[in-house]
């Protein structure tokens, strides 16, 4: 099958470079022509326009920055969406609006994917981040050898739409550790701990995480580089928010963390590095949150391996029942 890839960036340059470097025919189109001319120089077809690459692939991906950047190109594509072909929603969006334009492409013949991922662009780059996908269970078995191409672990989380459901929540997680994480940084140098103990102290109790063990080094390094900035959360604890109003349920952490990150964008502007949030307790008690011995940025050490699909913990007994 003959894959289109439209958003190059942080997460989707990442994410495509592992179609590529597996040798899946692979076309690529971005607004970024150098970013498009570097795929290309390592083998990838560079596509026209996201209209040219519905109408000459099986499976179109797209990786962009918001609902809105997504539901253009969808405009673009949609006159040439046909029986058989597949969208891939690899941003993260709503689910109302996935369903949205999901909607357009089965009506007229095609199948729809939510497929967002999770696990930080470090593991995007080696193949080994995490990936939910909301479709039926056809298609997902139709796009599972993708997926497992680009991530290690693939969960079918159920109909279009679920995924992004599930990866909003999810990111609400590592915003609320995020924040907590640095308030324990800031208490523990503020208290006179060492920061190099306190950050094994963390890593080995009940407190730990996949945030602390990534993002605290980054933050303890000064570098405070995840690829990821506060408008990006700002956007994300949005669309949790919207879920939960949907469904009725009265947040009261949710709002704390939309108005802690909206002072860190007042500050610091919206494209600072999320985990410079710290800086707000930084500034607040003259500490600097500084330990020497930690990475500038995450990479990933696991070897890249063949992906697989996550079953979830009870599904196999409750099929036997």
């Amino acid at each position: 099958m003959k894959v289109g890839f439209i958003g190059l960036g942080n997460v989707g340059g990442k994410l495509s470079g592992s179609l590529l470097r597996n040798g899946i025919d692979l076309t690529v189109h971005d607004l970024s022509a150098a970013l498009v001319d570097d795929f290309v120089a390592r083998g990838a077809s560079r596509g026209e326009s996201p209209a040219q690459l519905m109408r000459d692939c099986d499976a179109v991906i797209t990786c962009l920055p918001s609902p809105a950047a997504s539901d253009a190109v969808m405009q673009e594509m949609l006159p040439e969406v046909t029986e058989g072909k597949i969208w891939m929603e690899m941003s993260t969006t709503d689910e109302a609006e996935v369903k949205r334009l999901g909607a357009m492409v089965i009506e007229r013949g095609g199948a729809a994917v939510d497929c967002p991922v999770s696990g930080g662009c470090h593991r995007a780059d080696t193949g080994n981040i995490s990936i939910f996908a909301g479709c039926d269970r056809e298609t997902f078995e139709r796009i599972l050898p993708f997926l497992t191409t680009m991530g290690r672990r693939v969960l079918h989380t159920g109909d279009l739409g679920s995924a992004s459901i599930l990866k909003v929540v999810t990111n609400y997680l590592a915003t609320a550790n995020l924040v907590t994480c640095c308030e324990a940084l800031v208490t523990a140098k503020a208290a006179g701990m060492d920061l190099n103990t306190t950050y094994e102290a963390m890593k080995i109790s009940s407190g730990t995480s996949f945030v602390h063990e990534t993002e605290s080094q980054v933050i303890l390094n000064g570098s405070r580089d995840i690829s990821f900035t506060m408008d990006l959360v700002k956007k994300d604890a949005g669309l949790f928010h919207e879920v939960a109003k949907r469904n009725n349920v009265p947040l009261e952490i949710a709002p704390m963390l939309v108005d802690i990150f909206d002072d860190g964008i007042a500050r610091y502007g919206e494209r600072e590095l999320s985990p410079n949030i710290i800086k707000r307790l930084e500034e607040a008690t003259g500490l600097d949150i500084l330990a020497p011995g930690f990475p500038p940025e995450m990479l990933d050490d696991e070897p890249e391996e063949p992906g697989y699909e996550v079953i979830p913990q009870g599904t196999e007994q409750q099929a036997a029942e």
